[in-house]
């Protein structure tokens, strides 16, 4: 049953990528109502699988495949959710695409990492925090490449492919900040309670990740304040965002591709 859940997500997924991806090819594609309906389909399948694969007796497998494609149906779903009001359309193709392979990578490469989380009340806060939070953060990563995209095509004399699929840059603009402003306090909060409910954040298995976090922290503080004080936009923007993302990243899966996947 998990392989067929697991299947069918991928699948779905893949199916409504394309879908979506025909609007931008041709001037008159496919319904968006449909791309949406059936990643809607790929996002029931992909929670079904999660939840054989991660609660499992005893505990939970918290490995890196099943956690990165956790972030991606929460990404997923989130992009789904927003879809009619915020403007994500030449985004979601890539999503679905993350998706279906995260899926693809949950069920094919034998990793294991068990945890028992619903012993622990304040665990189990922080890690809900931390992946809000860098979720968020990597939507927020999304548009920087959206908006970066939508400045170079407008720089392009006589541009006309996905011109007129684009939204408006200042309205992307809009949405990247407002992004980052709740992606970086979700982040000061989980760090936060890591160092509430966790024992030691800077002991051995916790070092890298709190520094890391903490780095990251930093840099969305910087982008934030340059953006309002300074008015940063453009290059400095979409740089530490990226920055940004990238530590936040070696911070949540850089230990465990090493511990579980390199060793």
């Amino acid at each position: 049953m998990n392989t067929a859940f697991a299947i069918a997500a991928a699948a779905l997924y893949a199916m409504a990528a394309i879908v979506l991806l025909g609007k931008f090819v041709h001037q008159e594609g496919p319904n968006k109502r449909l791309g949406l309906g059936i990643a809607s389909l790929g996002v029931v399948a992909h929670i079904a699988f999660l939840l054989k694969v991660i609660m499992v007796a005893p505990g939970q497998d918290m490995s890196i495949t099943n956690v990165l494609s956790l972030v991606a149906w929460i990404i997923t779903t989130a992009m789904l959710i927003f879809a009619r009001a915020i403007p994500n359309l030449i985004l979601l193709p890539v999503v679905f695409g993350f998706a279906s392979l995260s899926v693809l990578a949950s069920l094919f490469i034998p990793v294991s990492y068990i945890m028992h989380i619903e012993l622990q009340p304040g665990l189990v806060v922080h890690i809900s925090l931390s992946l809000f939070a860098y979720c968020t953060l990597v939507i927020a990563f999304l548009y920087a490449l959206q908006m970066s995209y939508i400045t170079y095509r407008l720089k392009q004399k006589g541009a006309t492919l996905l011109h007129s699929s684009l939204p408006p840059l200042m309205l992307v603009e809009g949405i990247l900040f407002k992004l980052l402003l709740a992606g970086t306090c979700l982040l000061s909060v989980s760090l936060l309670s890591g160092f509430v409910f966790l024992d030691d954040m800077f002991n051995k298995t916790y070092a890298h990740k709190t520094v890391l976090s903490s780095a990251a922290l930093v840099v969305y503080l910087i982008l934030l304040v340059g953006q309002k004080l300074r008015g940063w936009r453009g290059k400095q923007v979409i740089f530490m965002t990226v920055l940004g993302v990238i530590l936040l990243s070696l911070a949540y899966f850089g230990s465990k591709l090493v511990r579980e996947i390199l060793l």
